[in-house]
Parts: C-alpha cells; sequence; structure tokens
C-alpha cells in the first residue's frame, strides 16, 4: 500500500474509533462523523479495507489450559481478532450504517420460529409455513438448521438461546436410542426434536429422533459434528469457557468422538458413512466418504481439540485427534482435490496398477470421467471431489463440503484460493440468479432413476438433486472473506435479497440457474432466513467470523506441486 494509501487508512482508523460515539450526538456534528468516514471508506478499494482490518491491534490472548490447542498454535487472523474471551480485537466493529429493509423482516421471522421448553428458548423450528397443508417435520428444531440460527442470535449477542439449545441436546443423547431392535451408538446425536406443550397439565416434554421416523431411517452422522462446532462457536462468541468446561459437555464430546475414532477395517482415515446421513438426508449417490462429512468431521476434530481439557483421557483423546488430523489433511489434499492439472493426470491413467509405486492407488478409471468436466473445470481453479473409494470418484461438486474445507482450513490456502475462483469462473452454473447450487450438475434421464431409485423429490436441478439453497448463502460469505474476497459474497447477497423476501423465504430454488421458487419448497424456511441474517452481519463485521474459521497448522502444509492454479 502507498504512502497516500496509508493516510487514508490511518484517518479511517481514527474515525472509526470514534463513530460510535460521534453519531450518538444529534444536529450536524454526528452527520459530518458519518460523511467523513463514507468519504474516507470511497477512497479505499476492497483490498484496502480488507488491510486496513488486517493492520488494526489484537487483544493479547492469555488461554485457559483447558483450550490450549496443542499442536495448533498457530491461530487465524480471525482466531486471534475474535478471541476466546469473547471481545473482538477492533475497537469499533464495522457496522453497516444503513441496513437492508430485509434485515429487519428477517429478525422478525427468525423470532417467530423460536421453539420455547418450560418457558426457555432452546432452538427454531425448520420451517414457519402457514400456507403448507402438511407440516410432516417442518415443526421441530433440527440440529443443522439450528447452526445458522445460533450464529445469528450470537453476533446479535444473544447467546441464551444458544446454551439452553447445547444443554438440551446434550440431555437428549444420553437417552436410550433404538431403532426397530438395534441399538444405537451412545454418542449419537438427534436429528431433530419437537416439544410438546400440555395446556391442561401445564407440562412440556421433548420429543427426539435419531433416524428412526427419517426418511430412509438413517442416523445423521452430521449432527454431533454440528454441535462441537457449535460449542466452539459459543465459546469464542462470549468467552464462556464454563459451559465446554462442564463434565456433561466433556463427556458429551468424547461420546461423539468415540463413535468416529474406533478402530476398525478402514484403510482411510476418512469416516465412511451411508446415505442420506447429512443434509442430503435422501439417497443422492454420497454413500461411502462424502465431501460434506469428511470436511464437517476435520473441522470437529479440531474444534474439540481445543475444548478438551487436558486430564488423562482428555490427553489419550488429543493425541487421536491429532494423529487423525494428519492422516486425513494428507489424505484429503492429496486424493480428494482436482484440478485442471490433476485431471489431465486422471485422463492419462494406467489402470490394474500393483505395489507400493502405483499413481492410480485407487484404480479410478479414466473412462469414469464424465464429458461435463471436461469443459467446467478452468484452468485456474479447483474443488474437492464429492467422494473417493476404490475404483470411485464422484467427481460432482459439493458446495458445504467445499466451503467447509475452507473454513477448517482443511484446504490449504493455495486450495482454498483455487476454490474461490473456481466459483467465480463457473458462476452461472454454481450461483445463477440464486445463491448456492447444493451440488453440480444435476443427474438425470437413467442416471437419476438408478441412484436416486426415482426419487420424484429429486428431479434434475431440484431439492438435492443440482437445487438452489439459500441458506448456503452464509457458507459462501464467511469463505469469502476467510480467503479476503469480499466481492464475491456481496455480489452473492445482491442476488439473495432481490428474491428471498419477495418469495417468502423459500426452502430451496429449482432450475439450471435457481430461478423458479422450489415445486415442494416450504416458506418461511428458518435457516434461509437465519443463513441471509448471519452472510449481513459477517459483511457488517468480519469478526464474527472467527467464531466459525480456522487458520491451516504450517508443520501440515503438504509440498504439491502439481497445479497451475495454486500459484
Amino acid at each position: 500500500m502507498d504512502r497516500q494509501k496509508k493516510r487514508v487508512v490511518l484517518r479511517a482508523v481514527n474515525s472509526m474509533s470514534s463513530l460510535s460515539t460521534n453519531v450518538e450526538q444529534k444536529g450536524v456534528q454526528g452527520m459530518r462523523a458519518v460523511n467523513s468516514l463514507c468519504s474516507i471508506s470511497s477512497e479505499l478499494d476492497d483490498s484496502d479495507l480488507l488491510a486496513l482490518l488486517l493492520d488494526r491491534p489484537r487483544v493479547k490472548l492469555e488461554r485457559n489450559n483447558s483450550y490450549d490447542e496443542k499442536s495448533f498454535n498457530d491461530l487465524s487472523l480471525y482466531d486471534s481478532a475474535h478471541s476466546l474471551d469473547g471481545r473482538s480485537g477492533w475497537e469499533t466493529p464495522v457496522f453497516s450504517m444503513n441496513p437492508h429493509p430485509m434485515v429487519t423482516e428477517a429478525w422478525e421471522a427468525l423470532r417467530r420460529s423460536q421453539v420455547y421448553f418450560r418457558g426457555q428458548p432452546v432452538g427454531t423450528i425448520a420451517a414457519y409455513d402457514h400456507a403448507s397443508e402438511e407440516v410432516l417435520n417442518y415443526d421441530q428444531v433440527f440440529v443443522r438448521d439450528f447452526v445458522p440460527s445460533a450464529l445469528a442470535f450470537l453476533m446479535n449477542g444473544e447467546p441464551e438461546i444458544v446454551k439452553n439449545f447445547l444443554l438440551k441436546t446434550l440431555h437428549i443423547q444420553g437417552q436410550d436410542k433404538r431403532i426397530d431392535r438395534f441399538k444405537l451408538g451412545d454418542g449419537a446425536m438427534p436429528a431433530s426434536f419437537k416439544v410438546l406443550h400440555n395446556p391442561i397439565k401445564k407440562t412440556d416434554t421433548i420429543i427426539a429422533d435419531f433416524g428412526e421416523s427419517a426418511i430412509g431411517r438413517v442416523a445423521p452422522v452430521d449432527s454431533g459434528f454440528w454441535w462441537i462446532i457449535l460449542l466452539r462457536a459459543y465459546t469464542k462468541s462470549t468467552g464462556d469457557h464454563s459451559l465446554a468446561e462442564r463434565p456433561e459437555c466433556q463427556k458429551g464430546m468424547k461420546l461423539i468422538l468415540s463413535l468416529c475414532l474406533s478402530e476398525g477395517f478402514d484403510t482411510f482415515p476418512t469416516l465412511l458413512c451411508a446415505d442420506g446421513c447429512s443434509m442430503i438426508d435422501r439417497r443422492m449417490g454420497v454413500y461411502g466418504y462424502p465431501i460434506e462429512i469428511q470436511a464437517l468431521f476435520f473441522m470437529a476434530l479440531r474444534s474439540a481439540l481445543s475444548m478438551l481439557k487436558q486430564d488423562t483421557e482428555g490427553k489419550e483423546f488429543m493425541d487421536k485427534i491429532v494423529k487423525r488430523l494428519h492422516a486425513m489433511s494428507f489424505h484429503m489434499r492429496s486424493y480428494f482435490w482436482l484440478d485442471f492439472q490433476q485431471l489431465n493426470d486422471i485422463y492419462r491413467y494406467k489402470t490394474e496398477e500393483y505395489s507400493h509405486t502405483a499413481v492410480n492407488k485407487f484404480n479410478v478409471i479414466p473412462d469414469s470421467i464424465p464429458d461435463w468436466l471436461l469443459d467446467f473445470m478452468p484452468l485456474r481453479g479447483g474443488y474437492f471431489v464429492g467422494n473417493v473409494s476404490p475404483a470411485h470418484m464422484d467427481f460432482r461438486w459439493f458446495a458445504l463440503g467445499n466451503c467447509i474445507a475452507v473454513l477448517a482450513s482443511l484446504a490449504t490456502q493455495e486450495q482454498s484460493m483455487a476454490i474461490m475462483d473456481l466459483i467465480e469462473a463457473r458462476w452461472e452454473e454454481l450461483v445463477g440468479e440464486m445463491p448456492l447450487k447444493i451440488c453440480y450438475p444435476a443427474m438425470e434421464s437413467h442416471e437419476w432413476r438408478i441412484v436416486t431409485g426415482s426419487d420424484p423429490k429429486n428431479i434434475r436441478w431440484s431439492y438435492h438433486n443440482g437445487g438452489s439453497w439459500p441458506v448456503l448463502l452464509w457458507l459462501l460469505t464467511a469463505a469469502s472473506i476467510k480467503t479476503g474476497r469480499p466481492q464475491i459474497a456481496r455480489r452473492a447477497i445482491d442476488l439473495a435479497e432481490a428474491r428471498l423476501l419477495k418469495d417468502g423465504w423459500p426452502e430451496y430454488y429449482d432450475g439450471k440457474s435457481g430461478r423458479f421458487i422450489g415445486k415442494q419448497a416450504r416458506k418461511f424456511q428458518t435457516w434461509s432466513i437465519a443463513g441471509y441474517l448471519v452472510a449481513k452481519m459477517m459483511m457488517d463485521d468480519p469478526t464474527h467470523v472467527g467464531m466459525i474459521s480456522m487458520e491451516e497448522e504450517k508443520h501440515m502444509k503438504p509440498v504439491l506441486n502439481r497445479s497451475s492454479s495454486w500459484t
């Protein structure tokens, strides 16, 4: 940054530090303060503003021993700026002076969705759609659905509902969990729960679903990971160490980790799971080692590592976690990563290779490369493929897994930038008219019949099969900010603001470009509302990204020199 811009930055820093007090004073003085800041901001582009934020003084962190991340001591810019004491490293958060009218509407809708148990808020229902004749399970509190709601409340300084949710789901975890005559593992977290109010007896009862009522009867693998990730977000936002240090929370984390870290017949560090065990909760060919589960698993392991107490049992878990993280980072970065150079290598693979010198270690057949990918892959850019297992590589793009990979630093810095390059280069395909495609491309015809079982809800370019989900906006925004490219998030938010409120906050959109409201989409879908709010608040105050972001471990960076898109 040149000398003249540095002067502008310095003026902006001083203006922001005093803005909060100046604007409270009525009259000309307050208006001058605002106008001064606006004029300064106009002189700077996005990169200068980001540099301004990065150069602000940080708070000195004195972390409790129980939160020592052991080998993960190199905290991210956002981890440092938004420290465990719950205070930003910047004296004055950067809030929008003129909030979009949708923000007020969104908060009102989010508050209407709150669920109470014995007078205390414990979550938000999936959808508040009175126009729908069939309620199904949309009146329940889903663990994964509540995450963006929880982040919105945390960013707004309302942690009570998040704390209540964490404790209530922890209590539910301890229940006896059976599907037919089979008992689930002790660490399994519910997919959802419902509060039943008895006005006559004036009692509240909670009924939980661990998959026994879900379509396909699949237990949610992601619920436990989201719970750990949310516990870390709560701790970093509030500075309340006591919640994570409670014996019941420590036990809950260890039960979840025991399910995932147990030894078996696997030869890979990735987690084997069934189809439909995450956000894509229907048959979509994501069984095996789906990227969404692997990315969430990685982030949950890193989150748990920062919160486990260093007692005898805790240290044993921490040692297992560190070993697994090292193995996972190498495996995922080496075998799941795809860019132009790697695609060309796979295109030229030999098959039926034996011994340790094999290049095609998973025996991927080059003829299995789909035609669409040859035109889709840009020269600059890359992503983590959907799945890798023996003789199988799912080349589809999955938004949630790739965004989480960026935030958890499962992706290297170079890979993270390449993912954002891909989104920009293939904007029409991955974003279109409504952010964001849950996966790309859609399955059609014979492939759709075989893989989904002719699922009428997952027809081409609808629902999980290439549908556009507004909730993913918050993940795209967080990844954009972490990689220093907020213009990507701003462009996506502008698209959402043009339609979401007018369309009644739909669950998802259909069509190749996401133009149509989903055929079976619920209106006033809570996580569509919360996802928008979280995206807006992160853009207003980038320190919020620290709740959900982690930095890459320096000594875990692999030496991989195969991609022009990484330079």
